[in-house]
């Protein structure tokens, strides 16, 4: 295992977390608002009458409606990622990381027209007459680019996983055993039969799932946002205030949290944007490809609104929630996970202003050459639960963890630590302690602090649940049409099973570990389809003005 996460380590440096990758994905979105003139803003009202119907037939081809097709392609984006992972953004981030997932979100709304008109436009019926549509087809018949188009299905595949399918999973299992007691092998269980008795019905069932769960889940989660946002009514100001003051200069340390670095928020809060809306990740455009029209454009449009739902509408009231609640700055009772543990030489205090600096450069994406913190090798001798040296300090969670216990069997160990390089060596033994937490758990600490006391974290339960379970839904069938243009039709149930199967052992893995599996497959998929984009640029003009010239004389 500790090979297994220090190459996902390595590869998320050279993929989602590299200097590069922020900067390319802003930079697409932003060459394709300039070159077509902010569609987002022109053709936004447009979009909402294309939803409705208003200019399309049922005699069109295809598969699903427009509002069908949107709320699939957001029961796709609309998951984890606005509950744990806007709230992973702001622990690794703070404030300023909110700041570029709107930045990203807004570029996004282009990148989305972009993706799905030209994947819409060169969808294709497979072996049983349903449309299968993507990235993928575009790069074969548009590009005549078959291995861009492979890399591209391959990537998809691997990322129905690690994108829709274990982040969903852990972290709705996470967040209903720590509302209800409820171990997470049984939640896993429960919904992994659920989720399989759907998806076998492939993308009319899921479709008619998600037109049914998404509005229902979107507008109770939105009511119960607002419920806690206006609880903490005199820290609205104060947090966007924070947000735009600190989205050029980084965080600055505030409790727990030993601040962030403009590179830090950027990169986190660029990549979080991107797991969230998915825009440029080339996910949507294959449900939208099944969508009734005869014109790619008018669903580009309808695509348009999946990124101003998901993040500047349901991601931003998440994080109100948490930045006016205060919670992302205070340490918790939790138990630590290994892969967000190190234990480091001396004793450092979140109370010393220069050990915070040398903590915060210690953390950083790439710490300094001449860092001062180094790890830990030694052997701790621990007594009923308590270590009996005092010359070392334990990180958990990027934060300086108090009141450190061991346990064994969950009875209090005594006997010998080894911790080697920084990391603990007894697998036996667990830590409890307190410490900055994030993903769900932080999210639930948030909605806790408003009238609605211990109840808010059912709400952030319930919405979870829904927002999870309807991703792993929509990423199924993303799966299964990367699956059918590599193997044909007779792959997919094979696919389908072993996709249920990861759903249920997600459920047992570290959370940090799945968001790093998350972010260097989010990259896998995105590197390829923004370069196809690019090479199809004159296409997506000519297709556009092409609309209007039809539009207008109608």
């Amino acid at each position: 295992m500790a090979f297994f996460q220090d190459l996902i380590g390595y590869l998320d440096g050279w993929l989602g977390s590299a200097v590069y990758f922020p900067f390319l994905l802003l930079g697409v979105g932003l060459f394709f608002t300039l070159y077509l003139g902010f569609p987002q803003i022109r053709f936004f009202r447009h979009a909402w009458g294309v939803v409705r119907g208003k200019y399309s037939s049922p005699q069109d081809p295809g598969d699903t409606s427009h509002f069908q097709a949107l709320s699939t392609a957001l029961s796709g984006t609309v998951g984890t990622g606005n509950i744990g992972g806007v709230a992973f953004a702001i622990y690794l981030g703070g404030p300023a990381a909110l700041f570029w997932m709107w930045v990203t979100a807004f570029l996004g709304m282009t990148t989305k027209f972009v993706e799905v008109t030209v994947s819409h436009k060169y969808r294709v019926k497979d072996e049983e007459g349903r449309i299968a549509g993507g990235p993928m087809y575009y790069m074969e018949r548009g590009l005549n680019m078959r291995w861009l188009a492979v890399f591209f299905a391959i990537a998809l595949v691997v990322s129905s996983f690690g994108s829709g399918n274990l982040p969903q999973s852990n972290n709705m299992a996470a967040g209903i055993e720590a509302s209800f007691g409820i171990p997470t092998w049984m939640t896993g269980l429960v919904l992994s039969v659920l989720l399989g008795l759907v998806i076998i019905g492939g993308i009319r069932r899921i479709a008619i799932v998600a037109a049914s769960i998404v509005p229902l889940m979107g507008v109770l989660y939105a009511l119960a946002a607002l419920a806690v946002t206006f609880s903490n009514l005199d820290q609205i100001v104060p947090s966007f205030v924070s947000v735009f003051r600190d989205a050029f200069s980084g965080s600055a340390a505030a409790g727990g949290f030993l601040g962030a670095s403009f590179a830090y928020a950027f990169n986190r809060g660029v990549n979080r944007g991107l797991f969230s809306n998915e825009a440029g990740q080339g996910s949507a455009p294959i449900a939208h490809a099944a969508a009734r029209t005869q014109e790619p454009v008018a669903e580009g449009m309808v695509s348009i609104l999946e990124p101003f739902i998901d993040t500047l509408i349901i991601c931003t009231l998440t994080g109100l929630v948490i930045l006016s609640s205060g919670v992302w700055t205070q340490k918790f009772e939790n138990e630590f996970s290994a892969f967000d543990t190190e234990f480091i030489a001396g004793t450092y205090s979140d109370n010393n202003p220069q050990q915070v600096a040398q903590l915060f450069s210690h953390l950083e994406i790439i710490p300094p050459t001449d860092d001062p913190v180094q790890p830990l090798t030694a052997r701790i001798q621990v007594i009923d639960g308590f270590a009996t040296r005092p010359d070392y300090t334990l990180i958990h969670n990027r934060s300086v963890a108090e009141n450190v216990r061991y346990l064994s069997g969950g009875e209090p160990f005594t006997g010998t630590v080894e911790v080697v390089d920084g990391e603990m060596r007894n697998a036996d033994v667990t830590i409890l302690g307190r410490s900055l937490i994030h993903s769900v758990p932080l999210t639930a600490e948030a909605f806790k602090r408003s009238f609605m006391g211990d109840f808010g974290q059912y709400a952030v339960t319930v919405g979870l649940v829904l927002f999870a379970f309807s991703t792993a839904l929509a990423w199924s069938y993303y799966g299964d049409r990367g699956v059918t243009y590599l193997f044909g039709i007779r792959a997919v149930m094979p696919y389908r099973i072993v996709y249920v199967m990861g759903f249920f052992l997600a459920t047992i893995v570290d959370t940090s570990l799945i968001w790093l599996i998350s972010a260097v497959t989010l990259a896998l998929m995105t590197l390829p389809n923004l370069l196809g984009l690019m090479l199809m640029r004159k296409e997506v003009k000519h297709l556009t003005t092409d609309y209007w010239r039809k539009f207008k004389k109608h």
